[in-house]
């Protein structure tokens, strides 16, 4: 998934907005580009689009409390994707209630919001063990 917005925001020769969703458990007080949700993101996606060279925005997402609408979670993620102008919108198919790819696409045919392109994200097969 970060690989293919990567390569989006390479050819559109912008830089990448990486967005690190954090429960709504979490106090939204002490959280910011630079703490530790954001750092584990970075840590796990620099690897696969560091080598694309990039520029790219640190940001985050509280997940809403349950007492919203079905798309409410996705309305706020894309309304932040618009406040920082981003056009498209990179998102896995499956994710958190409200945030999986359909979800966000619904909302942004709701609200008028940026493309929003559903990944699916790679899976990764175990080793076979063959005997002959």
């Amino acid at each position: 998934m970060a690989e293919t917005a990567a390569r989006i925001a390479l050819t559109r020769r912008v830089p990448l907005l990486l967005i690190a969703v954090v429960p709504p458990h979490i106090r939204q007080s002490g959280l910011g580009p630079a703490t530790a949700p954001v750092r584990a993101v970075l840590a796990r996606v620099m690897p696969k689009i560091g080598p694309l060279h990039v520029g790219y925005i640190p940001e985050v997402f509280h997940l809403p409390a349950r007492n919203g609408s079905r798309l409410t979670a996705a309305k706020e993620l894309l309304a932040l994707a618009t406040r920082h102008r981003a056009p498209e919108v990179v998102v896995s198919r499956r994710g958190p209630e409200g945030l999986d790819g359909f979800a966000l696409i619904e909302a942004a045919a709701l609200r008028g919001g940026p493309c929003v392109h559903a990944v699916t994200p790679p899976t990764w097969a175990s080793p076979r063990l063959t005997t002959q």
